[in-house]
């Protein structure tokens, strides 16, 4: 068979042509994303949480492109795109109510990338509710990868706010509250002596300037409250550290501080609950006001 006939046997077999063009389309998406793959991994020229978002936001380009393409061949061979395009002033208006949603989600999406609000692999907390690590970011909707193993995914165009713990740097802030009988003379050179241990133990965790030096080493901030609801003292330490190590940071910081803590009998605040005793009926009623 020639390439002639091969092409006419095609116009005559619609579904065999339509069938061939799924294929064709798919192995060329296919293709696309494993050059993209390849061309990030070898490169070097940008962060790495950064070449995953834009080979993330590529993919998701190349994957809507495709279905969009083969639907507009699909159409093209039922009806003419030229008689399409000529009535789109009014399908323009019917698609534009129904779509209303889906623009939104394309124009956030593309907006997120821009900004670089966020990255892949970063924990993030959407709209103070959803809290996970961004899985994958697509021109409608982000995927997140909750700590118990939930992947939540969100449309773009319903994200209001984002925190973002993955930017550079994080600053570990505990608080202690000891029990009011604890005397803050000696309190203080005690979390003192913590913060030179977590200086030394956590030296690898902390943010750290050109020369080597900390920017933020592990420091007493001081005494932040007088009566931390009504239960004692509070202290607070804080220590800036790198963004990737903030968890582990943050949890052998607690324990040093309760290890010191404990090894030096300093109290810390208990939470007490007052119980009254029922009293007499005397101390609410006079003796013209009880009931005979």
């Amino acid at each position: 068979m020639t390439l002639k006939e091969f092409i006419t046997y095609l116009d005559e077999n619609t579904a065999i042509k339509l069938l061939i063009v799924a294929v064709i389309i798919f192995l060329s998406a296919l293709v696309l994303r494993k050059v993209i793959h390849s061309f990030f991994k070898k490169t070097d020229f940008m962060e790495e949480r950064k070449e995953k978002t834009l080979e993330s936001m590529m993919n998701s380009v190349i994957s809507y492109a495709s279905v969009i393409g083969f639907l507009l061949i699909v159409l093209n061979e039922f009806t003419s795109i030229g008689n399409l395009l000529a009535g789109a002033g009014v399908i323009g208006i019917i698609v534009g109510f129904g779509a209303q949603n889906l623009i939104k989600d394309f124009f956030a999406g593309l907006f997120l990338l821009y900004e670089k609000q966020l990255h892949k692999g970063d924990y993030v907390t959407i709209n103070d509710t959803f809290h996970g690590t961004v899985e994958d970011i697509g021109l409608r909707f982000l995927k997140l990868r909750e700590w118990s193993g939930k992947l939540l995914t969100i449309s773009n165009g319903q994200i209001n706010t984002i925190e973002n713990f993955n930017f550079e740097y994080m600053r570990v802030i505990e608080k202690v509250t000891t029990n009011f009988h604890e005397d803050p003379r000696k309190v203080m050179p005690i979390l003192e002596k913590a913060c030179e241990r977590l200086n030394e133990e956590l030296q690898e965790y902390l943010k750290k300037d050109l020369t080597g030096k900390p920017l933020e080493p592990f420091q007493v901030y001081g005494m932040t409250s007088l009566n931390d609801q009504y239960r004692g003292y509070q202290y607070t330490v804080t220590g800036l550290v790198i963004d990737l190590v903030y968890w582990t940071a943050a949890k052998k910081t607690r324990f040093i501080l309760a290890e010191t803590l404990y090894d030096h009998q300093i109290r810390l605040a208990e939470q007490r609950v007052e119980v009254r005793s029922t009293v007499d009926d005397s101390d609410y009623f006079n003796s013209n006001e009880k009931l005979t």
